[in-house]
């Protein structure tokens, strides 16, 4: 957003309220998440629907990306990890689409929040300690104290391995939020300085000056794509790396 001869690359990420009037504060994050949350199973259902042997693009890029997200769950969390094969998958999808309907105009990345990064990374955080309970019991806290080590190395060994443990929501949300945000600002910034230079020095000489700016800002939106989905991978097969240590250990 430009503001006077400011750019207010932050002011993007501000929340207001929609559906105003009807009681109930709900921003354009949450309406996001409601979309993104609908979109995949609809965007499945509309590309499975036919179940040809002989399947379309459509059909053919859905089982692409249900065999995508099935190898990487598979391949990394063993067979004995198959039931949660549709988390991941969920939580991949749902990444992903936050991540791109950002960059629509007119919408906004909830993937940008870190109150959301946060709540995504903790429940996963949950889950692994609760699936690590069911099948290791007591035996899960062993895991704080390396195997091998000197038993009189316990007091400096185990705290460092609790803190470890502890960073891993952190890490997680962190690194989501600060990608996305990073990329949106960087948008922002150079639609500005199109905007600032045409205003600024008129049409004439500032419009040749901000054809620089704006492709820039389409080497950095292809550049979002990429980052969009790398992040969604990243969160995903972190979390199958997670619930494969709680499984097998």
């Amino acid at each position: 957003m430009v503001a006077g001869h400011k750019i207010d690359a932050l002011g993007q990420f501000e929340l207001h309220e929609v559906f105003g009037g009807l009681g109930v504060y709900f921003t354009q994050s949450e309406l996001m998440m409601v979309i993104a949350a609908i979109i995949v199973p609809v965007a499945i259902y509309f590309g499975m629907r036919h179940k040809a042997v002989v399947p379309g693009r459509y059909q053919s890029a859905t089982e692409m990306c249900y065999e995508f997200i099935h190898g990487m769950a598979i391949g990394t969390m063993g067979a004995k990890g198959k039931g949660f094969f549709p988390f991941i998958f969920a939580l991949f999808f749902f990444i992903l689409t936050g991540n791109y309907l950002g960059l629509l105009p007119f919408s906004f990345a909830f993937t940008s929040h870190i109150v959301v990064t946060v709540t995504l990374a903790l429940m996963v955080f949950v889950l692994s300690i609760l699936v690590s309970l069911k099948n290791q019991g007591l035996k899960f806290f062993a895991h704080f104290m390396p195997a091998g080590a000197p038993i009189a190395m316990a007091p400096l060994l185990v705290p460092i391995e609790i803190l470890s443990y502890l960073s891993r929501p952190i890490s997680l949300s962190i690194r989501l939020f600060a990608n996305m945000v990073a990329g949106h600002v960087m948008l922002e910034m150079f639609a500005g300085f199109t905007i600032l230079l045409a205003t600024g020095l008129g049409l004439a000489l500032g419009g040749p000056l901000g054809i620089l700016p704006i492709l820039l800002n389409m080497a950095l939106t292809a550049l979002e794509l990429l980052v969009g989905a790398l992040q969604a991978y990243v969160f995903a097969i972190l979390t199958c790396m997670y619930l494969q240590e709680a499984i097998e250990h």
